[in-house]
């Protein structure tokens, strides 16, 4: 019985903010933090942006839902820098999951299913996500719930030992049907 080596990277890409600085601040009025932390108060943008320049500084926006938007005197290449690094960071913690694939069929005999079982709960173990798998073939497409029936009872099995959820419930596609599972 042939199980799919397809590797599934499911990363999530996550987009670094956009930050305005200087000219492209669009609103009338900002609230103005200062480079070391203090509250300025409420300015008009124009101001704002030449007071930032006389002392040496770019206008970041760093609130801009809030209202007014919160701006701050800062170097703008700096905190660009920060941010990015505080990315990586995130990024580098981030734990990659896969997802494995444990194919079964309708007539699967026990010690296949207990085979079968062995390889979910090592995935599980991993901490990857488990696509059950059945595909139906020739006359086996009419039975579509005894398929659903083998991958209940396949789940209920692994949900003894694992404490597991149904993450995509039952799809059928053609003659495949799938589901994906995954620890709590």
């Amino acid at each position: 019985m042939r199980i799919s080596r397809h590797r599934r990277n499911y990363t999530v890409r996550v987009e670094e903010p956009r930050y305005r600085a200087n000219e492209q601040i669009t609103n009338p009025e900002v609230r103005v933090i200062g480079e070391n932390g203090e509250n300025i108060g409420v300015m008009n943008t124009t101001d704002a942006i030449k007071e930032a320049h006389d002392r040496g500084f770019d206008l970041v926006e760093i609130s801009p839902k809030a209202e007014p938007p919160v701006v701050k005197f800062i170097d703008f290449a700096q905190f660009k820098y920060e941010k990015q690094k505080e990315m990586r960071l995130q990024k580098a913690h981030a734990k990659k999951v896969e997802v494995k694939g444990v194919r079964l069929s309708v007539r699967i005999g026990a010690h296949d299913l207990e085979t079968r079982r062995g390889q979910a709960i090592a995935f599980l173990e991993d901490g990857h996500k488990v696509q059950l798998e059945i595909v139906l073939r020739g006359r086996e497409k009419a039975h579509a719930d005894l398929a659903q029936k083998v991958m209940l009872e396949f789940f209920q099995s692994i949900k003894s030992t694992f404490d597991v959820k149904i993450e995509q419930p039952f799809s059928k596609q053609g003659g495949r049907l799938t589901i994906l599972i995954a620890r709590v």
